[in-house]
């Protein structure tokens, strides 16, 4: 059983005098159960709601006019952001088990658990599913719950959160009341946090996407799509999927990554996949067989990756479930793709996320905000900090032309980036912090 402490508050009667002084002291305890869900109740509960508030926002994906935001381990919201100053949520796809996702034409692809599902969003506000693979996903880490699939009892077992209140007598000193008001949230590290054509400026899976018809990721993505084919990854293994018919995924093969594996970004003809001890890179000129040019190799982090041209941006951090003691951006020469190496590396504070439009390179640097910095000098690039947004807490970004996507724990940021220097914030799409449901021990 995993326990977080939340804040303390008093709630018994405060005695004044010495420190031998009793005060009762209550807390709230967040507590995790494990459940079990049948197969046949996960499949059935697919649908299409009205659009509700962020309140766990993970992944984001862009395509088209359409922003899609995974809310971690209950499906999708799709926005249409026609307008960046003014998004318009259309409608929320009732999606459990769901983390990550990726879109080609008029289908989006999700995982739901263990299967993979087609969604027809041709209209958006009635979407609809036309395909599921069943079965093709083990196991994996939602937020910061793990969860694992038993095909002998067609079920899922899986965590669930709930807060217990504990009361308790203790010395009056050093007691901070509570002011009320929301708990804090998230009070855990939900998101455990888990391509261009020659020429081309901004980084992403932007030309594949102009090939293949498929929209572009974040760094933090799980799924890919080049040519006819979705590449997905899980903690140890790349799998291939056909979608050449798009309303009828299938699955091709695994391809053994070891253990540790966290991203996967497509660039031009190959795929870069971080790891947590490293980055595999992968050409993928037949799409059906990507072949295993060479594996760059860190200290222990979590690992995601951008590239642009011959250099991959990578990002270090700690204090997830990959370990480590770095807080570093990497630069790793790629000219040579079967012999990859460090170029420089730059403490950070706790980078996450990046997104590059040369020579912008956007960084998410967790609780510390978000970051700007001109690249082009690669030996001085922490000398050249172009802005430092604070007061939020960044998770991922999407860079595309002069529009600038940012993903947190408070929901999405919209920029105006035309100038990096001068960052205008076009809009704000809040989170809505749930209300938390305690029981009292018994």
């Amino acid at each position: 059983m995993r326990l977080l402490l939340l804040p303390l508050f008093v709630s018994g009667t405060l005695l004044l005098g010495s420190c031998t002084d009793k005060c009762e002291k209550t807390q709230i305890v967040r507590q995790v159960k494990n459940i079990t869900l049948s197969a046949e109740e996960i499949r059935a509960q697919l649908k299409i709601e009205s659009p509700r508030s962020l309140e766990q926002p993970g992944k984001i994906y862009v395509k088209d006019n359409y922003l899609f935001i995974n809310e971690i381990k209950k499906g999708i919201h799709i926005i249409d952001n026609s307008n960046p100053s003014s998004p318009r949520q259309v409608s929320f796809i009732n999606i459990p088990g769901n983390g990550d996702l990726a879109v080609k034409d008029n289908i989006l692809y999700a995982d739901s658990y263990m299967d993979l599902v087609a969604i027809d969003i041709t209209d958006p506000a009635q979407a609809v599913e036309v395909g599921r693979e069943q079965n093709v996903f083990i196991s994996g880490t939602l937020g910061a719950d793990y969860w694992g699939y038993s095909e002998s009892t067609a079920s899922v077992s899986t965590q669930e959160a709930y807060f217990l209140e504990e009361t308790f007598q203790t010395n009056c000193e050093g007691v901070i009341p509570w002011a009320g008001g929301w708990w804090p949230w998230p009070y855990f590290d939900v998101l455990n946090f888990a391509s261009l054509n020659s020429g081309s400026s901004y980084s992403g899976s932007v030309a594949n996407a102009v090939k293949s018809g498929s929209g572009t990721g974040g760094s933090m993505a799980r799924f890919t799509i080049y040519d006819n084919y979705l590449y997905t990854v899980d903690q140890r293994k790349l799998q291939l999927f056909e979608i050449s018919n798009l309303k009828n995924p299938s699955f091709v093969k695994n391809i053994d990554l070891q253990w540790g594996v966290e991203t996967i970004f497509p660039y031009r003809d190959k795929l870069f996949i971080g790891t947590t001890t490293g980055m595999h890179i992968f050409d993928n000129s037949v799409p059906s067989a990507p072949k295993h040019l060479s594996t760059y190799t860190h200290m222990r982090a979590c690992d995601p990756v951008v590239v642009h041209n011959d250099i991959a941006y990578v990002t270090l951090r700690t204090g997830t479930g990959c370990g480590g003691t770095e807080n570093r951006l990497e630069l790793v020469d790629i000219s040579n793709l079967s012999n990859p190496r460090m170029l420089k590396a730059y403490d950070m504070q706790n980078p996450a996320g990046l997104s590059i439009n040369y020579p912008t390179l956007f960084l998410c640097e967790g609780k510390f905000g978000f970051k700007g910095f001109d690249v082009t000098d690669r030996n001085n690039i922490d000398k050249n900090l172009l802005f430092h947004e604070k007061d939020m807490e960044s998770y991922d970004v999407i860079s595309m032309a002069q529009n600038l996507m940012m993903i947190g724990m408070d929901g999405l940021y919209q920029y105006d980036a035309s100038n990096p220097k001068n960052l205008k914030r076009l809009s704000h799409i809040p989170v809505q912090k749930p209300a938390i449901v305690v029981e009292k021990k018994k």
